[in-house]
């Protein structure tokens, strides 16, 4: 059993606090306003772990991180792959979602790994953004094709490149990859597999296709044009009416002095610190389903584990505190499919919690200092953390 100060329960804070009991990896009870003296009292927040939306466990967040992915040996990967997921829970994080694998060095682990939904290599153009992991595809059949092989690989999710990316030379963050046949074969695809979809999205035009192609999600979200990115109130409202969910990749970590190379491709589409937080303000103010993600993994700037600051750009870009948690918790766990067990304080849910001095709701920086992480928690000390 835990005793904690406050519980926040995935979509409230309880600040009477209360009794947590844990059996066999699953919550089996909780006790609200409960302190039973017997019990010692943690004076924290207890708190689902959270979950990343977006990460690259494939990636070492060394300099050139992604583009070192597709030299490394399949042992390599299985290690890098380890200890980003050691990285993101030390960090209180519990749950990720890959959207970037190479040779099925994520997929491969799904049996075992309960604690990661994976979408295997994203699905792009020919010499498209991230081709290098191994999803080139072009026209509708080769579409199908290649979401089917997802499917039979295990993927809990399909990813599409709708637009270029930064980190791509080559590519253009500003315009679509894919046609308009091309990107609803995928999400048509998928779908009668059972399979959400996904996509990265920077281009104005990309978003707004994904959005007419019937997407479940879309990361990035950052509205870039040819003359500059600015997220406008026809896409806002778009995204409000939709429902999909809007993964904003925020989270960087400011100690890290990002290479001059990297802040000139940013620049060259349009993107600064500034612009994105203003199109992050404007999505929330919007009323968008935003969940969170940090795209942890692509260099130093990007670590694993960097979720907590993610958060704290959402609230910086006004967010409130109770609704960033969210984002990481009952938001992210339904835009994972794992709402069912996973982002919530409650009996049947699994025993994935997170215990941080002080109270997240008013100081989110809170979330800095972990006192505990349980992943899968029998009731007894922590198993990971």
């Amino acid at each position: 059993m835990l005793r904690v100060a406050r519980i926040f329960d995935g979509e409230r804070l309880h600040p009477g606090g209360g009794v947590v009991v844990a059996a066999g990896g699953r919550i089996t009870e909780v006790r609200l306003g409960e302190h039973p003296d017997s019990l010692e009292l943690i004076d924290g927040t207890l708190l689902p772990g959270l979950i990343d939306c977006h990460v690259h466990l494939c990636a070492d967040a060394g300099p050139g991180a992604l583009d070192r992915v597709p030299d490394a040996t399949a042992e390599e990967l299985s290690v890098t792959v380890e200890r980003s997921l050691r990285t993101h829970l030390r960090a209180g994080v519990t749950t990720v979602r890959d959207l970037g694998d190479l040779r099925g060095a994520v997929l491969s682990r799904r049996p075992e790994a309960w604690n990661v939904v994976a979408s295997g290599a994203p699905l792009t153009t020919p010499g498209g953004h991230c081709w290098f992991l191994g999803g080139e595809v072009r026209g509708p059949d080769d579409v199908r094709r290649m979401v089917r092989e997802r499917a039979a690989q295990g993927a809990d999710v399909v990813k599409v490149m709708a637009s270029g990316g930064v980190f791509t030379p080559g590519t253009d963050t500003a315009a679509t990859q894919f046609t308009d046949e091309e990107l609803t074969a995928a999400v048509d695809e998928a779908h009668a597999h059972g399979l959400p979809v996904t996509a990265h999205a920077h281009a104005h035009a990309a978003i707004w296709q994904a959005l007419r192609a019937g997407v479940d999600g879309i990361e990035h979200c950052t509205s870039v044009t040819a003359s500059g990115a600015y997220v406008d109130d026809e896409l806002t409202g778009a995204l409000a009416a939709s429902g999909v969910a809007v993964c904003l990749t925020l989270g960087s970590d400011p100690a890290v002095v990002v290479p001059p190379e990297v802040i000139a491709m940013a620049a060259r589409a349009g993107l600064s610190q500034s612009i994105l937080q203003e199109g992050v303000a404007r999505l929330i103010r919007a009323g968008v389903r935003v969940v969170a993600g940090s795209d942890a993994g692509l260099g130093p700037a990007k670590p694993h584990g960097i979720l907590p600051r993610t958060l704290e750009e959402y609230v910086d870009s006004g967010m409130d505190p109770a609704d960033a948690l969210a984002s990481a918790t009952v938001r992210a766990a339904e835009a994972c499919g794992v709402q069912n067990r996973k982002g919530r304080i409650r009996a049947g849910f699994d025993a994935d919690l997170l215990v941080v001095a002080g109270d997240p709701v008013a100081d989110i920086t809170a979330l800095r200092r972990p006192l505990g992480v349980y992943l899968g928690w029998g009731g007894g000390p922590a198993d990971r953390g």
